[in-house]
């Protein structure tokens, strides 16, 4: 076990000082984005918007980049992606300020407009990050690269969850939720100073004009790598947002203790994803990636239909047990996923499947806040809902098994077709 986290830990001091000031300025991004997820809800039902006009408000947040990430990955091929962090750092904090204002003196036009804006700002971090990681890392520290992107969620969920109950047992009333937003707000500020420190000189990947897009990019292994990330989007986009509103709404689990809960969720995601590089590399992406989500969507099935029996004392408990357990095998599955999409579409096809990818999920998100919110004025139970998710992740999980796969013979047929090159050579020697 020893030796284990040795490798562990060496692997993540190779990570250069570059990408750990990108990182680090993500992790201040994400920590407005997770401190959102955990307690917006809460703040907007304290001020009397109901469920499903939340989920309406949150649309724009994805209807904005569904609509822009898409050119904006055409148009950062061969730029230089560090003015887009820094663009990032500055918009979403202040567009975050903009939208609590709103919520409180209930501007709609206002709220929606920055909730866009919001959603801008956040893309341009969350679709230049990988396409950056892949270009100016070195190949051996992709795996612990990727990891410690993803982990930037995990870890601000974490930090945001135990501060915030923390400073609510001191005194709730001054530490309220809406006190608490602006606090993090403010803190994300400080991601500008880590994207100063990132050099200038970037490795640029190859422009592709526009006219030659249909030609320069594999569009039919672009198609089957973002099948499932599809399939998936959209059954998170009924679960994933709204998360906070089943357990407040079903179980009467109030911010304080989803703040908790997410705090011990994440932590364990943190926990698990250090490992999953060295995961991967033990038991390839079969065990990272398809039994890691096979037993997320098991847990989700079960978190949902505590519905079925939420006035019993023991519902509550295991409604936290399923959603702690689930929230880790699922997110730590993420970098590998990332990981595997990358390399199955090739170098040329990567900062526009990085694109499509924020794409997919904005867009699907927005179809299925709209679809949710209908539902829920239809009256449809959360239990439901979540159900629909658990299908849809069923069949994403397959989907992705047949890309690994497909991924590991075109490996084996490269690796055999060197071996004949390599004994060609020697018998000519």
């Amino acid at each position: 076990m020893g030796k284990t986290v040795q490798a562990v830990i060496e692997g993540y001091r190779r990570v250069e000082p570059h990408i750990r000031y990108a990182i680090a300025a993500q992790f201040c991004v994400q920590l407005v984005n997770t401190a959102y997820f955990l307690l917006l809800n809460y703040y907007m039902d304290a001020e009397g918007y109901q469920d499903y006009a939340i989920a309406d408000i949150l649309s724009y947040r994805f209807l904005a980049v569904f609509w822009l990430a898409f050119p904006l990955g055409l148009f950062i091929k061969g730029r230089r992606l560090k003015p887009f962090f820094l663009i990032s750092t500055i918009l979403l904090p202040v567009a975050s300020h903009v939208m609590l204002i709103a919520i409180a003196q209930h501007w709609t036009l206002t709220l929606n407009v920055a909730t866009m804006i919001w959603g801008l700002a956040y893309m341009c971090m969350q679709i230049t990050i990988l396409p950056y990681i892949l270009l100016n890392a070195k190949p051996e520290t992709h795996s612990e690269a990727f990891s410690l992107s993803f982990l930037s969620f995990s870890g601000t969920i974490c930090f945001t969850g135990v501060v915030n109950f923390l400073l609510q047992q001191i005194d709730p009333a001054l530490f309220d939720e809406r006190t608490m937003l602006q606090i993090v707000a403010t803190l994300a500020f400080l991601g500008i100073f880590f994207v100063s420190r990132i050099p200038n000189r970037e490795q640029l990947s190859q422009k592709v004009p526009l006219r030659k897009i249909t030609r320069d990019y594999d569009w039919g292994t672009i198609l089957r790598a973002i099948i499932p990330t599809l399939i998936i989007a959209i059954g998170a986009g009924f679960t994933i947002p709204v998360i906070s509103l089943f357990f407040l709404n079903v179980h009467g689990v109030d911010s304080g203790t989803f703040s908790v809960m997410g705090s011990i969720t994440y932590g364990m995601v943190v926990c698990v994803m250090l490992f999953m590089p060295y995961i991967k590399r033990s038991f390839g992406y079969r065990i990272a990636i398809t039994l890691f989500q096979s037993l997320a969507v098991l847990a989700l099935f079960l978190l949902a239909t505590t519905e079925y029996y939420k006035d019993w004392v023991y519902a509550v408990p295991l409604a936290t047990f399923f959603y702690i357990l689930r929230q880790p095998l699922m997110n730590a599955a993420g970098p590998m996923t990332s990981e595997l999409i990358m390399y199955y579409v090739g170098k040329r096809n990567q900062e526009i499947i990085s694109a499509l990818n924020a794409s997919i999920w904005s867009g699907s998100w927005f179809i299925s806040m709209k679809l949710f919110g209908l539902m829920r004025q239809l009256e449809y139970r959360y239990v439901t809902i979540f159900l629909i998710t658990v299908a849809m992740y069923a069949i994403g999980v397959i989907w992705y098994a047949t890309i690994i796969r497909t991924y590991e013979r075109r490996q084996a047929a490269e690796r055999a077709r060197k071996a004949r090159e390599r004994r060609k050579r020697e018998v000519l020697v």
